[in-house]
């Protein structure tokens, strides 16, 4: 994309899939595993602007716990082109639910890592409950745990989204049994992933991440009406930090052709979380 335009790519409405912001004056929950340096969402905003992205979508970072404070700031802040992901614990009435939907939340994490609070068995209960309401089940986890659990995934009954390329945790291959069972859930028509942050799994590093750039390219090519972009912003943990116009860049080489980074980067979004 070195020489062409987002707007070349995609057009007006591109959007960011997974974002964290970290804003003083919100305290960390307990169960932190790191303390982040700050990341206002104004700053995010220099970074929209940097690249012309009009859209993005908050997930809840795993150092606030149950506390949504900072996510909803940062969508009242980044405006009408926001959305966000929260994290709830399990019997969040109805109610509740329908005030996060009003603040702009479209989605429930869950983080099967280090930090997550929620877990396995939440999940089925907490997918029936959002259902209703047009969420998705958000799920970050090891891709290689995906067989192991494929069959509860499928029989949810929200939408499911799933982080980073499937984040496999050590060596991949297009027949490995967890690529088999990611493109099985994808199959099904309710499910998307996000070809994000492909540091998280990458052994040979930048700027192609050649190890994870064939499955990327797989998921992309075979799977573009179930495909999503995201920066991963400010890229938690990662040293040193990615050049996020070089990860736009990446992500437009696997993604192949404009026809498919409109697709992945406005229209995907757009039906998925519910921008007009």
């Amino acid at each position: 994309m070195a020489t062409r335009t987002l707007n070349d790519l995609a057009g007006a409405g591109a959007c960011d899939c997974h974002i964290h912001v970290y804003e003083p004056g919100f305290p960390l929950a307990p169960t932190a595993t790191f303390t982040p340096p700050p990341a206002p969402a104004s700053a995010y905003q220099d970074m929209q602007r940097e690249l012309g992205l009009e859209r993005a979508i908050v997930v809840q970072p795993t150092g606030y716990g149950f506390d949504n404070r900072c996510t909803l700031d940062a969508i009242r802040t980044l405006g009408k082109g926001a959305r966000g992901v929260a994290v709830v614990p399990p019997g969040t009435d109805l109610e509740q639910l329908q005030t996060l939907h009003a603040a702009g939340i479209r989605g429930v994490r869950f983080m099967m890592l280090a930090g997550g609070l929620l877990h396995w068995e939440d999940m089925a209960p907490m997918a029936r409950h959002i259902a209703a309401l047009g969420w998705h089940t958000n799920l970050q986890l090891d891709g290689h745990q995906l067989p192991q659990h494929e069959d509860m995934l499928a029989r949810l009954p929200s939408r499911l989204v799933v982080d980073h390329l499937g984040k496999f945790l050590g060596p991949v291959q297009p027949d490995s049994p967890g690529v088999l069972s990611l493109c099985r859930l994808l199959d099904r028509g309710n499910c998307w992933v996000k070809l994000s942050a492909p540091y998280e799994s990458s052994r040979s590093g930048p700027p192609d991440y050649a190890d994870v750039a064939p499955l990327a390219r797989l998921l992309a090519s075979r799977y573009p009406e179930r495909c999503l972009w995201a920066s991963n912003w400010p890229h938690p943990n990662v040293k040193p930090l990615p050049s996020n116009r070089a990860l736009l860049d990446w992500f437009s080489e696997v993604a192949g052709s404009s026809a498919a980074c409109r697709r992945i980067l406005v229209d995907n979004p757009a039906e998925l979380y519910g921008f007009d």
